[in-house]
């Protein structure tokens, strides 16, 4: 097997951390480069799909997994104009864990880093940040470089740096910009002292727009959607017109919505819905969020990501465990997860034009048949569970175990 330089993935979000966990399992040697101290980004995903959970049940550590914090969420409701609707259930699915697992991202990636220090083959450096590669004299990527100015040589670079890839662009693969017409403002509103949790709606539309509420105990993690660019007329407007339009739409919120003080409380995530034509390069290839951005609707970011990661794996461990040269086989990984990846981003766009678009525009003004149909024949939710739950082409480990830690 060979073992110097090791296969080098830039970003320790969910797709990194993941195939460094399959890439270190079948004995390969992996360094993950990671640019923050910790992996505390208060504004991450939560939702942690039946798809990915199986695949963690593949490898014998959902048991583990799910005695991280989480809530279990297995029954889709909306809040529309006033009325709650049940519109997607997941109980029926063929899994271990029929259910998304509302998991803290922190948690997710720190357990998925404990579970990699296992193997002695995976290397995780955190406060590392990759700004650029290098080539060797043929043109192939062969390693990257460090903000520090230290050079990193590679077997093989994963770009899994997220939706504002450096190495992406770096490695001049082409993206195609789908457009998103919304960007999104995170905050949290904690419950008061002294006071139950009062029942919000995961997801809430009203005429003043949409408000989407993730509980995680004592407090909610909230995103309101707004206009692509919208921001600065809110902001304008002040505090407290943020705050009064937020409890029109969700007045479960209304009790801890003191505690957010200024725009220093709100985040803005600016929405990209792209992908790139081609993933990968000699030397390079791209995963995640750094070959395809996903919007909002649905939550299937991470879930894609980890799809990305565990057929890279499935495709690339065995081969490069054995010394193989990876560049033949780059393009598989694309070839398997392109249909995956467009047909969800076809259905993101199609909830953008449908739901998202009139939201904004103020035009929603009575709920939509297929709403009503789903609300009242439960067997109909399961389509919606379904492809929520577990998505297109999903993927099952098969990348090896190494005999040295089976």
């Amino acid at each position: 097997m060979k073992s110097d330089p090791p296969v080098i993935i830039v970003g320790g979000g969910p797709a990194g951390m993941v195939a460094g966990l399959l890439f270190a399992r079948a004995g390969v040697p992996v360094t993950i480069l990671e640019k923050h101290a910790d992996f505390l980004r208060d504004f991450r995903g939560d939702t942690v799909h039946p798809s990915t959970l199986e695949l963690f049940d593949e490898i014998g550590l959902l048991e583990e997994l799910l005695k991280e914090p989480h809530a279990a969420i297995d029954t889709m409701t909306l809040h529309l104009l006033g009325q709650q609707y049940t519109i997607a259930t997941m109980k029926h699915l063929p899994v271990a864990a029929r259910f998304v697992a509302m998991m803290p991202q922190w948690d997710l990636l720190d357990f998925i880093a404990g579970q990699g220090r296992r193997y002695p083959t995976f290397d995780l450096r955190m406060s590392t940040e990759a700004t650029g590669l290098i080539y060797d004299a043929g043109g192939r990527v062969s390693g990257v470089t460090l903000a520090s100015g230290e050079v990193l040589p590679a077997w093989l670079v994963i770009a899994a740096d997220g939706r504002r890839s450096v190495l992406r662009d770096a490695a001049e693969l082409p993206l195609e910009d789908l457009g998103a017409p919304m960007d999104v403002l995170w905050f949290r509103v904690p419950v008061p002292a002294g006071m139950d949790m009062p029942e919000v709606a995961l997801g809430t539309i009203d005429k003043g727009g949409m408000v989407v509420a993730i509980p995680r105990g004592d407090y909610w993690q909230c995103a309101q959607i707004i206009g692509k660019g919208g921001f600065a007329p809110i902001e304008a407007e002040g505090i407290e017109a943020f705050r009064q339009r937020m409890i029109e739409i969700a007045p479960g919120l209304a009790a801890g919505t003191d505690a957010i003080k200024s725009f220093g409380d709100v985040k803005l995530l600016s929405v990209a819905l792209d992908r790139l034509t081609r993933w990968s390069r000699p030397g390079l290839l791209a995963i995640g969020d750094a070959a395809h951005a996903m919007s909002p609707v649905g939550g299937v970011g991470i879930n894609l990501a980890v799809q990305d990661a565990v057929a890279a794996a499935n495709i690339l461990a065995a081969r490069l465990a054995g010394g193989a040269d990876p560049d033949p086989w780059l393009a598989r990984v694309q070839a398997r997860r392109w249909k995956p990846t467009v047909r969800m981003q076809a259905l993101q766009r199609f909830a953008h034009r449908r739901i998202i678009e009139p939201m904004l525009r103020g035009e929603i003004t009575r709920v939509p048949l297929a709403v009503h149909l789903l609300d009242r024949i439960p067997l109909l939710r399961r389509i919606p569970g379904r492809i929520l739950g577990l998505g297109f082409g999903r993927q099952h480990v098969q990348s090896p175990l190494a005999k040295d830690f089976s």
